[in-house]
């Protein structure tokens, strides 16, 4: 399981005792929970529950063997009927994130969205992305990346997924020596996101 894998199978009996009203429900539903970045047992999966508002978060565990589907942000690449903005701009830069050959997709509330049909998307909905840079990217690269994005109808917020973490592309693609790196044991500071040596504070 990967961050941002779409996750079906997390029960309410799964939850902790505090866990919100709304977070219940949404399980009651049938609606799926996302992977996050936590180091947790063996044989479970970090999660989070997402309700209808941008606030509503709830951080859960769900074990392996309950997980019942899997939906990967590389399966939700088709916009169909695009009226909102960030789906337009997901119909706008696949081509362009095609070309680079490498694993991508959407996630946040496009990705939720296209994998569930649950209307979460406004029009000031941005379009998250991840790419999947197993091999170091150059920072000339991401910037020209970096660009092309801000041409877009909507704010765009692209990680790179590394082999050690998820660095977002505006950090790499500007001029900063250290970049924040996303990673299950926490974030750090890194010069290469893609060797993770941690730089001292």
């Amino acid at each position: 399981m990967n961050p941002h894998d779409l996750l079906w199978g997390l029960r309410p009996e799964h939850l902790a005792a505090n866990a919100p009203d709304w977070a219940q429900q949404v399980l009651l539903a049938g609606q799926p929970v996302v992977v996050r970045r936590a180091l947790v047992a063996a044989g479970r999966v970090a999660v989070g529950v997402r309700g209808a508002q941008r606030s509503q978060r709830w951080a859960a565990e769900l074990p392996v063997a309950c997980v019942q589907r899997r939906c990967r942000p590389e399966q939700l690449r088709v916009a169909g009927e695009a009226k909102l903005p960030a789906l337009q701009a997901l119909q706008a830069v696949a081509p362009l994130l095609e070309a680079t050959g490498l694993g991508w997709g959407p996630t946040g509330g496009v990705g939720y969205q296209l994998a569930t049909g649950v209307a979460v998307l406004h029009g000031d909905s941005d379009l998250d992305l991840v790419v999947r840079t197993h091999a170091r990217w150059s920072r000339s690269r991401a910037q020209a990346l970096f660009q092309a994005l801000a041409a877009l109808s909507c704010r765009v917020d692209l990680q790179l997924e590394t082999p050690q973490g998820a660095v977002a592309l505006g950090d790499w693609a500007g001029t900063a020596r250290r970049v924040l790196l996303k990673r299950h044991e926490g974030a750090c500071l890194v010069e290469d996101p893609w060797a993770c040596a941690e730089v001292p504070a």
